[in-house]
């Protein structure tokens, strides 16, 4: 048995944004948002439809399922697959005007209704916090107690963080991040995750069998073009990187041995990351120009 991979847009909204698999949605975010708690016990999915004429491949950066739960909240569920700039700021935004776009001119604030956003990031974007799940309330600077009217809350999952295998899973939540991080890599069904009635209709659904050549087709070519993204915004950091480095070792081999010469330039702007790391340390041994030609001699390529 073959699975997709339920983190590319079609596939996650066939599993999570459809009404007749709402038990899927309400076990999965009383998982991730309550402990397995039923706190949720109804929910209704909006149906949120991509813009006209939208190029293709926007739509896949970005999967929304929007609900209004218990009838009350309204929850965001939103995977981001590709790493970009604003992303933390693009979900407080998105939270705060699904908030305010509730409420009428003519009615009350006490209206308003509670917005939760679940933000699933396939990569990391706290560097210093090793969970895997963070969760943020309105909180008083200084003595950390929660604002009592706090109604928007904002929950990030980051993938790359959870690194349990099936027999390591204690919670639901658990089961569900492994499910989302692991399914298009399963053979077989396995047993701790299909024990859960709602995990197991999700693999499923997952199944290549329910989709046709041309749906996988087109989950194929998502994928793709989400690697393809992703690798141009990789050789962009790094190259911005390198340029940040190679000013700063340049400027400090003038300060500490004299005006370079253009060929000897030229060869330390032909240095990988990696190299000008290493050239970057070796600067403080320099006392001659003869030392830095000898080390470009050893270690250029």
């Amino acid at each position: 048995m073959r699975f997709i991979n339920p983190k590319i847009d079609f596939a996650f909204k066939k599993i999570f944004g459809s009404t007749e698999n709402k038990d899927i949605l309400i076990n999965f975010l009383n998982a991730i948002l309550y402990e397995a708690q039923p706190v949720i016990e109804n929910l209704e999915i909006i149906d949120a439809k991509p813009a006209e004429n939208q190029p293709f491949g926007i739509q896949d950066t970005q999967l929304d399922v929007k609900a209004t739960i218990n009838g009350d909240r309204i929850a965001l569920v939103e995977i981001q697959l590709i790493n970009v700039p604003s992303f933390g700021n693009r979900a407080l935004y998105n939270a705060a005007k699904t908030y305010s776009l509730k409420l009428t001119p003519e009615e009350r604030y006490e209206r308003l209704k509670t917005v939760i956003s679940l933000k699933i990031a396939d990569f990391q974007m706290f560097e210093n916090q090793p969970e895997f799940m963070s969760k943020f309330v309105f909180k008083e600077k200084d003595q950390q107690f929660e604002c009592p009217d706090t109604e928007i809350e904002l929950v990030f999952i980051e993938l790359p963080k959870f690194s349990k295998e099936l027999a390591q899973l204690e919670t639901a939540a658990d089961q569900w991040i492994y499910f989302l991080k692991n399914t298009s890599t399963l053979e077989t069904l396995p047993e701790t995750l299909s024990a859960v009635p709602e995990i197991n209709k999700a693999l499923k659904i997952a199944s290549e069998d329910n989709f046709t050549q041309a749906e996988l087709t087109k989950l194929q070519n998502q994928e793709v073009w989400i690697q393809d993204q992703q690798i141009a915004i990789d050789v962009a950091r790094d190259q911005v990187t390198k340029t940040a480095q190679l000013s700063l070792i340049l400027r400090q081999l003038v300060r500490r041995l004299g005006a370079i010469q253009a060929e000897t330039e030229n060869c330390i702007r032909q240095l990988g990351l990696e190299e000008l790391e290493e050239l970057g340390d070796a600067v403080l041994d320099f006392k001659h120009q003869s030392d830095l030609t000898a080390w470009l001699q050893a270690n250029a390529i």
